[in-house]
């Protein structure tokens, strides 16, 4: 085996491991960036509910004060008369 085949073989075992490894990057790249965006999403969803909370801290803030007691004492009054009437 003179030295030029056993370069050649060399180079194209080198070139078929690059093209595996060149391979498994790319799957590799394309799984993170269907993570990225499955995290994107989460992220999303989790705004919405803290914005939904802020939302329900801010009603019970408001009915918690002195005419808290009062205002949920008319809407029972008032959901009543609406069964009443419908």
């Amino acid at each position: 085996m003179s030295m030029n085949t056993a370069f050649d073989i060399l180079v194209i075992a080198l070139s078929c491991l690059l093209g595996i490894f060149l391979l498994l990057l790319i799957y590799a790249i394309s799984r993170v960036i269907k993570l990225v965006n499955s995290v994107r999403q989460l992220v999303a969803k989790g705004e919405q509910v803290i914005k939904s909370a802020e939302s329900a801290a801010a009603l019970l803030k408001r009915s918690a004060g002195p005419l808290g007691a009062i205002r949920v004492v008319a809407g029972i009054i008032n959901s009543i008369n609406k069964r009443k009437r419908g």
